[in-house]
């Protein structure tokens, strides 16, 4: 079944794998196949691309990923991809990189509400939220190190979170880590009674975007461009950002704010 979405009044496409929710501060992307463990076939991480494209210019706060069903993804879709060409396979790789890096590239905070198992390009969803919180009966796992075909792509981003040694370990294991482990390796913020995963999920968002919507922006970008450089250009770029920073309306209103000791007023620019 379709379901049409209604964005600020507008048509929007008709997702079939995906909901959008754009009514609250909060918007959420609900993966939605869950016959399929909302594995990710090329027409769902389209479906993603195009409601995440219209979160980022929306004028919601943050974004929620979450997904229903007992899985919370259990990565690309074998269904697509048995006896696919290179060419198919290059198309279906750049999307998911496509769709993996436009969640880092929408101004807003986002963050993985984890139910359930998430593994190879699932995995790799949740590590390229900037955010995620998780039942402590989620998993996680790059399993095709125990396969023939190795998770070189969700790696980039596994990678990223929890370091080499831990990195290799879930590559050429592809065994199953808990929670509790993915939080104490950095691929995941919090893991939580399965109760509570809702609740941790909105606590952290509301931490993540208070103050100045502007200022989080632009803190979100430079973050992930000079994670990407050796320290000296790092601090090279940050310095120019945060000295250009200083100069908009809610950097001298924050300033303004603390020194006169009242709340401040944002204007987003």
């Amino acid at each position: 079944m379709k379901l049409v979405c209604f964005v600020e009044g507008e048509f929007s496409m008709a997702y079939e794998f995906i909901t959008l929710d754009l009514e609250s501060e909060f918007a959420r992307i609900t993966l939605n196949r869950p016959e399929r463990r909302n594995a990710l076939s090329l027409a769902h991480m389209r479906e993603i691309i195009d409601a995440t494209a219209k979160v980022g210019d929306s004028d919601a706060i943050g974004l929620v990923i979450a997904a229903n069903g007992p899985v919370f993804s259990a990565g690309h879709d074998f269904a697509d991809m048995a006896g696919a060409d290179i060419s198919f396979m290059r198309t279906l790789l750049a999307t998911c990189t496509e769709m993996m890096t436009l969640l880092q590239s929408i101004p807003q905070p986002t963050i993985a509400k984890v139910h359930a198992l998430a593994t190879a390009a699932g995995c790799q969803l949740v590590a390229s939220c900037d955010l995620a919180v998780a039942a402590k009966s989620a998993g996680f796992a790059t399993p095709g190190g125990k396969g023939g075909w190795y998770c070189h792509t969700p790696l980039v981003a596994v990678a990223r979170n929890v370091g080499r040694k831990r990195a290799f370990e879930m590559g050429m294991c592809g065994d199953v880590i808990d929670a509790e482990t993915a939080q104490q390796w950095g691929l995941i913020n919090y893991a939580v009674e399965e109760d509570k995963l809702e609740e941790a999920v909105i606590s952290l968002l509301k931490r993540a975007t208070r103050g100045s919507v502007y200022s989080k922006a632009v803190g979100k970008a430079i973050m992930y461009r000079q994670m990407d450089l050796g320290q000296k250009d790092a601090y090279s770029l940050a310095v120019e950002a945060m000295a250009g920073a200083s100069q908009s309306q809610d950097a001298q209103e924050g300033m303004s704010a603390f020194l006169e000791k009242r709340s401040a007023k944002w204007v987003g620019r």
